[in-house]
């Protein structure tokens, strides 16, 4: 079921989850996939999009979530975030991340995962997990001309999202586990 939901705006994600509350009265997974790269200019109302989307849309979303992820017998909440976000890939020359000039973007991601990781100690009873997707064919990496399949990626996604009750969390993985952050 298709529920609109706009991370930037406060009424957006208060109606989508009621929305959702109206419908199913609980909340098992919520997935944070929002992201935009914010790439030309540097500028501080740039600044202000691109963290308003990628990082403040984490804290907006998750605090509305919070009530029905609590009524789930196993909530788990996934952010897609980035290793152009870790301190590790960015200052690893054999990593693809040492090249890419996102600052906005990589700075923001790297507020996407330590939000998850103090989520994950504030809120227990709730799994919370960061991931690396991998370079993802999709609107936004298509000007880059590079990256696998969405389908690939949302592997991950859905093995995070799937976890039992006693799966990780306060991680931050890629297909193949936890990763250096």
């Amino acid at each position: 079921r298709f529920v609109h939901l706009d991370v930037t705006d406060d009424a957006s994600v208060s109606n989508a989850l009621a929305a959702i509350d109206a419908a199913e009265g609980r909340l098992d997974v919520l997935v944070h996939n929002a992201g935009i790269l914010g790439e030309g200019v540097i500028d501080g109302p740039t600044a202000l999009r691109v963290f308003d989307t990628n990082a403040v849309g984490i804290v907006r979303v998750t605090e509305a979530a919070l009530a029905l992820l609590r009524r789930s017998s196993n909530p788990n909440v996934v952010t897609v975030s980035s290793s152009a976000g870790s301190f590790w890939a960015v200052n690893n020359p054999d990593r693809p991340e040492f090249h890419l000039p996102l600052a906005l973007y990589s700075a923001s991601k790297s507020a996407a995962t330590m939000l998850t990781v103090q989520y994950a100690k504030a809120q227990p009873g709730i799994k919370f997990n960061a991931i690396e997707p991998g370079t993802t064919a999709t609107d936004m990496t298509a000007a880059f001309g590079i990256g696998r399949s969405p389908q690939d990626s949302a592997r991950t996604v859905v093995r995070l999202a799937t976890l039992d009750a006693d799966g990780p969390t306060g991680t931050f993985q890629d297909e193949t586990g936890p990763l250096r952050w």
